[in-house]
């Protein structure tokens, strides 16, 4: 069961919730989930600290839009200033990919405290420690989003233990010049003895091809030489792959009623999940602000729960950032990249925030 365990996977699963519906991706629901289990459990919050459940919808309003601005244009002015600075419409252009959470954490404070002015008798203070507390656990179901859509992933482990993401490589073979009906990437297991414990890895590819005019030998030609170019020449089967450049491609073609299948034997980098990681950090952190709320609620002091999320939060995403590929090309002659250089203030802003709520105290209790 151990072994089982501490061996990778190929990890290839559909962005999609429902195949042959594209709009219902799990990215976009699950950050739709997170922020509706968010909305009542801020519901439940106000409820028992005496405050109106009225104003959690527009206090919610406030999120979403804080949210999706501020992690867009985080990812703009951080990462990418050049490419979306020089086509601006661009920025609009969401459904493309590219939120940072640390353009989040800069938006969400502002929200808040515009929010906060608007509503008397609701202190900023307050209102961000409790949505902080939903923020963590939103931001664990985003990560687990990440990981269906097989992004942000982490750098070669060298060893066995981790994750082969194929998503990218059945996507590139998609198009490739015959009539696919479909494409699987499988860890095999008849390949036990290619296991070197390195880190690369046996990965089995099977390609189903509809088989019209095709005779099994004009295929396997045909096939031989396009695979083995897409194995190999794309910057995504570089990092993926480890599919040798000088050796002929094994592949098996199986001719059946309809359709022949076709099996590639390649390689594949095992990667660390970093997803996974940070999606646990902060379901931790928010397990632990809630259980901080519950045990004490009115009598926490202004900012504790804040300063505890800016510690946990982006020190652990310090850290994973070892772990990570980098993002953009820049980062890339970085001896710290832009995650980590962006976490640092926040952590200090944390530790500030923390020893200023536990000189001062709760402002009710005297």
């Amino acid at each position: 069961m151990l072994s089982f365990l501490l061996s990778f996977i190929v990890w290839d699963p559909s962005p999609t919730v429902f195949e042959g519906f594209d709009r219902l991706r799990w990215y976009s629901l699950l950050f739709a989930l997170g922020f509706i289990i968010s909305q009542q459990i801020m519901v439940y919050f106000f409820k028992k600290e005496g405050k109106n459940p009225a104003l959690v919808d527009q206090l919610t309003i406030y999120m979403v839009l804080a949210t999706i601005i501020g992690a867009r244009l985080g990812h703009v002015l951080f990462y990418e200033p050049e490419k979306y600075l020089g086509n601006p419409i661009d920025i609009l252009k969401i459904w493309e990919g590219g939120l940072a959470s640390h353009g989040a954490a800069i938006s969400i404070p502002i929200a808040l405290w515009i929010y906060s002015k608007r509503n008397q008798g609701q202190r900023y203070l307050w209102v961000v420690d409790r949505i902080l507390i939903v923020t963590a656990m939103t931001g664990a179901l985003i990560r687990m989003g990440n990981l269906m859509n097989s992004e942000i992933g982490g750098k070669d482990t060298n060893s066995d233990t981790g994750i082969v993401y194929a998503r990218d490589t059945e996507e590139l073979l998609s198009s490739l010049r015959v009539p696919i009906e479909s494409i699987e990437a499988y860890k095999p297991t008849d390949r036990d003895a290619e296991i070197k414990g390195i880190g690369i890895v046996p990965v089995n590819i099977d390609v189903v091809i509809t088989k019209g005019s095709y005779t099994k030998e004009s295929l396997a030609s045909i096939l031989s030489q396009d695979i083995k170019y897409a194995l190999t020449q794309f910057n995504s089967s570089k990092e993926f792959l480890a599919e040798p450049l000088n050796t002929p491609l094994q592949i098996d073609v199986k001719e059946q009623a309809t359709n022949y299948l076709v099996t590639v034997k390649t390689l594949g980098r095992v990667k660390y999940p970093t997803q996974i990681f940070e999606a646990a950090g902060y379901f931790l952190t928010f397990l632990l602000l809630l259980s901080l709320w519950m045990k004490y609620k009115s009598k926490l002091p202004d900012g504790l729960l804040f300063g505890l999320f800016c510690i946990l939060v982006f020190g652990s995403r310090f850290v994973w950032e070892f772990f990570k590929e980098v993002q953009v090309d820049f980062e890339q002659s970085m001896q710290l990249n832009m995650g980590q250089l962006l976490s640092i203030p926040l952590v200090i802003l944390g530790i500030i925030l923390v020893i200023r709520a536990l000189k001062k105290g709760n402002p009710q209790i005297d």
